[in-house]
């Protein structure tokens, strides 16, 4: 792929005239997918591609044109040569742009990283062996992804890492179910049957009658996947410092210094320990750390080169959107095995889904529980719940009514392959609160 990636880019720059500068981004991936029902292989297949996208400037002009690459040289090529050329007849008749900021110089990086990954063969066997007895549904997606960039200005950039995720759930009846992922660089069949027994232990619970808890203010405790689907609403624009600066942000209360979050948390965009690549699009390097939140309290925020041109600040290779790549947010001191016993009485939420903001300036989220959700008495889990509504402030979850936080943050992996597969992922710890507001 690097190799590919170099040639074409070479062919590119070749064609070049006058002050005109490229900038070249690769995305590409070798993916085996496997999909299962009842706990058998429904669909199997191997997914190669490879795509480049093309930025092409003369002053403070630009256009952008995306290709799909063939593999075959000549076809790529010629693609290429075909695409310089649009862009070029039309840079003339594009506006100036008064935000563009590219890097300029000619930085060089390095990032491959090989895993320990399965077979097609050694993961089907490994998952229909340990769920032999129960109706799994689910995705296996495993393979190297490639992300790549070059500039006509001399910078390389390059990023292969191994990875794999297996995003699946054990069905009881219905709407009854229970959802588990697991993903890393290291796989292991002992692993994997550890937490499909696991799920298998909830899943018999499910099987008890469920119970219709009343609207109110209930302990609770959010699993690792329910904080992180919480978590991943500060990505609408929460941590962005163009939302900031514009006052759009969810957390501008915090931004401003009006509000604070509890001390236990402190959030970091945490590229050195991710999958994402350690550069953005217009070729700047990302730090391997970006303090969010601190202790509570605003510590900074995701800068990408449009909104560091138009504001004169530093830009640290955020994306587009300015939104989380590698989020990490610190573990506490709750040790897993005592999480029923703190919790006492209340609800064990496993998931969350159908999020939104309710009012977005004040940081409230609405959203609904899912999977498996527990009504636990006296540490002891007693019965499902039927599915509740839930509507919130991240002040009152993520401040005034956080208990406590676990000890070992939780490596999740974003199960996103719409064109590609994502390479967002997430470090994120179980949560106790002291109180958490159920409207329906």
């Amino acid at each position: 792929m690097q190799a590919l990636f170099h040639a074409i880019t070479d062919h590119a720059n070749a064609q070049l005239r006058g002050a005109e500068v490229l900038l070249a981004n690769f995305a590409g991936e070798d993916t085996d997918f496997v999909r299962f029902n009842h706990a058998r292989v429904r669909q199997a297949m191997t997914i190669r591609q490879t795509v480049l996208d093309l930025t092409l400037i003369d002053g403070q002009r630009r256009d952008n044109c995306t290709l799909t690459l063939a593999g075959d040289p000549d076809l790529d090529r010629a693609a290429v040569g075909d695409a310089m050329g649009r862009m070029r007849e039309s840079l003339p008749t594009l506006p100036e742009d008064p935000y563009l900021l590219y890097c300029t110089e000619p930085l060089h990086s390095i990032r491959q990283e090989r895993g320990m990954l399965p077979s097609v063969d050694e993961a089907i066997d490994a998952v229909t062996t340990a769920a032999s007895d129960v109706d799994l549904v689910g995705i296996l997606a495993s393979g190297p992804i490639y992300r790549g960039f070059a500039s006509s200005l001399g910078a390389r950039h390059w990023h292969a890492v191994e990875s794999f995720l297996f995003d699946w759930s054990l069905h009881h009846a219905a709407d009854k179910a229970v959802k588990s992922a697991w993903g890393g660089s290291r796989w292991d069949a002992a692993e994997l049957a550890r937490r499909i027994d696991a799920a298998r232990t909830q899943l018999a619970i499910l099987a008890r009658p469920a119970r219709t808890i009343a609207p109110g203010e209930y302990r609770a405790f959010l699993t690792p996947a329910a904080l992180d689907e919480l978590l991943w609403m500060l990505n609408w624009a929460g941590v962005s410092a163009k939302a900031q600066r514009t006052k759009q942000s969810c957390l501008q209360k915090l931004a401003d210094g009006e509000e604070s979050l509890s001390a236990l948390v402190t959030l970091t965009e945490d590229i050195g320990r991710g999958v994402a690549p350690a550069f953005d699009a217009m070729g700047f390097a990302r730090p391997a750390q970006v303090e969010l939140i601190r202790a509570g309290q605003h510590a900074g925020s995701l800068v990408n080169a449009r909104t560091a041109a138009e504001y004169g600040i530093a830009a640290n290779g955020a994306d587009e959107d300015e939104s989380m790549q590698s989020m990490a947010l610190a573990g506490g001191t709750l040790a897993e095995a005592d999480v029923l016993a703190r919790l006492d009485t209340g609800i064990y939420i496993g998931n969350l889904h159908y999020l939104n903001f309710s009012d977005r300036p004040n940081g409230r989220v609405t959203g609904m529980t899912r999977f498996a959700t527990f009504w636990v008495e006296r540490g002891e889990i007693v019965a499902p719940v039927n599915v509740m509504r839930w509507d919130d402030t991240l002040y009152r979850m993520l401040g005034t009514q956080l208990e406590a936080l676990t000890a070992a943050p939780e490596w999740i992996a974003s199960n996103l392959t719409y064109g590609q597969r994502s390479v967002q992922t997430s470090r994120v710890p179980g949560a106790l609160l002291a109180g958490m507001a159920f409207t329906l």
